[in-house]
């Protein structure tokens, strides 16, 4: 009885942390969208250096910071959809923050998670090839869902392994 209260105890604070993995991430995802153009020209030095555009990655994302700038430059009311896009993750990452709060009633944010994580490659899958943007970026996209739904995924088991323990102490007869 005892090593199910601990076990429950374990369970919870293991899916707690990995709660928290998943809101870091989507924080820093969502803070990241913000200073897009200066973070791409950082890994394109890291990743190039001063290189001529060697390939069709190196070339996207040389493409893709023209294009920031010339918005930003031209049309900075169009990156209104990228402060909604950080908007979003940061408010993901406060549902998520919630759910640490008491992870067994909010066992369904865990799996509502879960489901978005299998729902990225899909929109990834669609929206790729209608934007004219290049399949190895599919890999980018791609990365972020198992990225969240490895903690996702730990934090659903031990939950419900809390569960079990919790469910085992409240049906066990008590001792006097």
């Amino acid at each position: 009885m005892v090593a199910d209260v601990l076990h429950k105890r374990n369970n919870v604070r293991r899916a707690k942390i990995m709660l928290g993995v998943v809101v870091f991430g989507l924080l820093m995802s969502g803070i990241t969208v913000w200073p897009a153009v200066p973070e791409l020209k950082m890994a394109v030095h890291l990743v190039w250096g001063d290189a001529v555009p060697s390939g069709t990655l190196h070339d996207f994302v040389l493409r893709a910071i023209i294009g920031l700038e010339t918005m930003q430059k031209d049309y900075p009311f169009m990156l209104y959809a990228h402060d909604w896009l950080a908007f979003a993750h940061i408010v993901l990452a406060i549902l998520f923050a919630g759910a640490i709060r008491d992870p067994l009633r909010n066992v369904w944010i865990v799996q509502c998670g879960l489901v978005m994580c299998a729902l990225v490659p899909v929109l990834a899958g669609i929206c790729i090839p209608l934007r004219g943007i290049p399949y190895i970026w599919f890999l980018f996209d791609f990365a972020f869902a198992p990225a969240a739904a490895g903690p996702l995924w730990i934090a659903l088991r031990d939950i419900r392994r809390a569960e079990a323990a919790l469910k085992r102490h409240s049906t066990a007869p008590h001792q006097r």
